[in-house]
């Protein structure tokens, strides 16, 4: 193999990590701050993804640039509602109702998206600015695929300053170590759960955003993109967003070894990555063991 083409893979890898990223950086921190494990944060990807195929259709492809901002907005404020209306209620059960609660939901979002986008796949042109490819000596890259680099760098650090160097952030984090604690010192920590599940949705909206242009949009991207997400967190450490970096990294570069390699058993390597990982760590690489 050229060196181009190993760079051109490894690209690819970082592509796939990036998307991955933005998605588990949202499951991740509603993990960590909540404790539930959101089944339906595929469903606000999906949200994202369509949200932005139909503003795109409607206003044309200049529109993409606001749809960008506009899909995650919306899908932020749908993931506060179901915060409100229906996770404040299983707060107190145990994890497996919060569990059956959060695929209710998917279910649900799954059925409407039916209802009002069809089930026809759909596409999302390339913004013209980002059209092209890069050239790597006899290889090319394409050049959105270097923009989805970029926005998953952009979130990450993001999140970085976010959590260290803010109020919000601070408080997040008071909430993964003593969520009790933090209302006894005065902090609506109902408000912040609604905060923190509303980011965590923004996120997963921004990441079907992000990626539309990438890939068809269909009712089971829902499905396809949970089961990766959660790959990656598991991977990273629940509640880890900086192990949702590594994670995403790992499973990207899996991937493409397995395209690379034995492209027929390609789907096969992320669970394997997952099994090699949680043999060395079982609570992930950045991940603390939960006391009984």
């Amino acid at each position: 193999m050229s060196v181009e083409s190993l760079a051109v893979e490894l690209l690819s890898a970082m592509t796939t990590a990036g998307s991955l990223f933005i998605i588990a950086a949202g499951l991740t921190l509603v993990f960590g701050a909540m404790r539930i494990a959101n089944i339906a944060h595929g469903s606000f990807y999906m949200y994202g993804a369509f949200l932005v195929s139909t503003i795109v259709s409607s206003f044309g492809g200049g529109a993409f640039w606001v749809s960008l901002v506009a899909a995650p907005l919306i899908v932020a404020t749908l993931g506060m509602v179901v915060e409100v209306t229906v996770l404040r209620r299983v707060y107190d059960k145990d994890h497996l109702t919060q569990l059956l609660a959060t695929y209710a939901v998917f279910l649900i979002l799954a059925d409407l998206a039916i209802r009002f986008w069809g089930a026809q796949s759909r596409a999302v042109p390339t913004p013209a600015i980002l059209s092209g490819s890069m050239r790597l000596g006899a290889a090319s890259f394409p050049v959105y695929d270097l923009f989805v680099v970029g926005a998953a760098a952009a979130i990450g650090l993001g999140l970085w300053i976010l959590l260290r160097f803010t109020l919000l952030g601070w408080r997040i984090l008071a909430a993964v170590e003593d969520s009790e604690m933090l209302a006894a010192k005065g902090t609506n920590v109902r408000l912040l759960y609604t905060m923190v599940f509303g980011l965590g949705a923004l996120l997963a909206g921004f990441g079907g955003a992000v990626v539309a242009p990438l890939q068809s949009i269909d009712t089971g991207l829902d499905a396809n993109i949970i089961v990766a997400a959660f790959i990656v967190v598991v991977i990273g450490g629940l509640g880890s967003v900086a192990g949702a970096a590594v994670g995403a990294m790992i499973v990207g570069l899996f991937q493409a070894l397995g395209i690379l390699w034995t492209p027929s058993w390609a789907p096969a390597y992320i669970y394997l990555a997952m099994i090699v990982v949680l043999e060395i760590r079982p609570s992930g690489l950045f991940g603390t063991a939960e006391m009984a």
